[in-house]
Formats: structure tokens, sequence, C-alpha cells
């Protein structure tokens, strides 16, 4: 059987080419009555039609595609991000390709001959930027996410409201008398991370102590961190900030090591809400980032990028929320 053509929608509805084509590329009203339109898209369903995409492309000089570059497809938050991208980009006829970093935040190879013929334009992660060289597409429109907005890259940045998210998390913790506290900070070299540890060392100063150590994203180098920053009881802090909801599992597992109870002797917060934050025990307070909001954003502000039109938007709000994790400080 050989595929069906736009000739063969236009004959079995009685209508020209031309119309089959307004109708199939959503440019029919005004031009076109429902009647006709309604019976374009009857016949077209009823031969099984689909438009020859990649000639469409040739006469547009677009793929209609956007690449999203993410550190790793491991962490739920990137799946949601994808999630809500490929969501506004359906609604705009776009398809998005999703692009993990092999080496995680580190380099990657070209997934394209090249990527400027094969895209339309890219929205990246700041935590992936690394991934960015190996794409070769300098003039592509870029989005960046969670990213410095004072950076000239990107035609736009799409971030969250971090510095709110930890505003809350302190508030949270000072209001529960917490005066000793430990940041256990995500070693990885991401403007959204030391936004999150300058923001806490302002927002604790000058009412608490704070200490610092870093562990990379897993939860058994959060452990051992965690294991070492909490070994010595004359300087135990009594509340631990993570930056991620992964490093506060790791914490849960070191305190439970050295006979720590969650939250009567430690509290423990993380940031992003994954399932994970309710699968551990005690359920974490964490801040909830909206990851499916930030791919809906990042694909709403490229496609006003690629339509010429300037794009700006306040940063995207987060919320604490408050589980079994935290608790009043310990009595000294």
């Amino acid at each position: 059987m050989t595929r069906p053509t736009s000739r063969d929608v236009a004959t079995a509805a009685g209508v020209s080419q031309a119309t089959v084509s307004l109708v199939l590329g959503d440019k029919w009203r005004g031009r076109v009555s429902e009647r006709t339109a309604a019976l374009v898209r009857e016949a077209a369903t009823t031969l099984g039609y689909r438009p020859n995409l990649a000639a469409r492309n040739l006469r547009l000089g677009s793929t209609r595609t956007a690449l999203l570059v993410v550190p790793a497809l491991t962490n739920e938050f990137f799946a949601r991000v994808y999630t809500g991208a490929a969501r506004v980009a359906a609604e705009h006829g776009f398809g998005v390709v999703l692009y993990p970093s092999p080496e995680g935040t580190g380099p990657a190879r070209d997934p394209f001959a090249s990527a400027r013929a094969a895209l339309d334009g890219v929205i990246a992660s700041s935590m992936a930027t690394d991934a960015l060289e190996a794409l070769g597409g300098d003039g592509l429109p870029l989005v960046m996410l969670d990213s410095d907005p004072a950076s000239g890259r990107a035609a736009a940045h799409v971030n969250l409201a971090i510095t709110d998210g930890m505003r809350q998390v302190t508030e949270h913790l000072l209001g529960l008398g917490h005066r000793r506290f430990l940041h256990l900070a995500a070693d990885v070299d991401s403007w959204t991370f030391d936004i999150r540890a300058d923001a806490l060392a302002a927002l604790l100063r000058p009412h608490a102590t704070l200490r610092g150590t870093r562990a990379a994203l897993t939860v058994g180098a959060a452990r051992e961190a965690a294991g070492t920053a909490l070994a010595d009881p004359r300087d135990r802090p009594t509340a631990v900030v993570c930056d991620d909801d992964i490093l506060a599992a790791g914490v849960c597992k070191a305190a439970r090591r050295l006979g720590l109870r969650v939250p009567e002797d430690l509290s423990v917060t993380g940031v992003d809400d994954l399932a994970l934050a309710t699968a551990v025990e005690p359920e974490l307070t964490t801040v909830a980032l909206p990851a499916e909001r930030v791919g809906e954003q990042g694909m709403t502000a490229l496609l006003a990028v690629l339509d010429g039109t300037p794009w700006t938007a306040p940063d995207i709000p987060v919320a604490l929320t408050v589980r079994d994790s935290t608790g009043p400080a310990p009595a000294p």
C-alpha cells in the first residue's frame, strides 16, 4: 500500500490541495468554512494521512524541534521538567528531544552531526552547561534554566525563587529554636547551588552558627559526608539544611548509624520534593520545586524568542512542605 498524499485527501474531501494545506496547517480560519475544514480533517483521518514533516521543514527552514539539555535522567526533577516542556511544545506543533549528559554534570558528545541543522533552539539546565559546548550550535536560540540572569549568553532565563525557598527553610528552623546549623551542599559547580549557599549564610547571620560541607549528589556520598560532620557530639548541629532531597536522605541514614533520632536529636531538610521525600521515614521537610512549571516556562520562553518577542517573567514561586523530619531543637 502506498502512503496517502494530500492530493488523495483533497479528492476524498472534494476540495483543492491548497485547501487541504490550509486546514491541516491550521491556517484555514477566515479563508475556509468550518464545514469544509471538518470534511478535510475527516478525510485525512479516514485515509490515515500524515503530513510529510521532513518536506515541510525543508520548505520552512525549520525543524520545529527543541533540545532539552539536562544533567541526567536518573534525577526525577529533570524528568518532570521534560514533561512540562513537551506539553507546551505539543500545543504549538513542536517536538522536544531530551539530551542527558552521559557524564551527569560533565562534558558530553555532540548528539547531532550538526546541531544547527537539526534544531530550532535549546533549553538547558545550568547544571549541564558543559554539555552545551559539545553541540557546536552557538547561533541557536538558547534558554537557560536555573542560571545567572546576568549571564549574556542566553536569550532568556527561567529561574526559581530559590532564595525565597531558603528563607522559608531558615524561618521554619529558627522558629523551632535551632541555632546550630550544618549546610550539606551539592558538590556541583552551578549557579543555583551557589545561590543557595549564599542565601543560607546571609539569612542565618547573626541568629545562628553555620558550618558547611559538600557531597556528590548520591545518598552514599551524603551519608559519608554527614557521618563525618556529625561525628563529634561537642560540635554537632541540631539542624542540617541540604541542597537536595537525595542529600537529605543520606543525612538521615548517617544519623541513624550514629544513634541520632530524626527529628528529636537532629532536624533535616531537603530541596525538590521528589518522590523520595515521602518514601523515607520520617518523611522529609523540603522546599517543593514545581519542575513541570519550569519546563513549561522554558518552552514558552523559547517560543517567544523564536517569534522575536521579548520574554521576561518573575521567578517561579517555591513553597516549603513541612513533614516529620523537622522538630523543636533538642535541649542543650
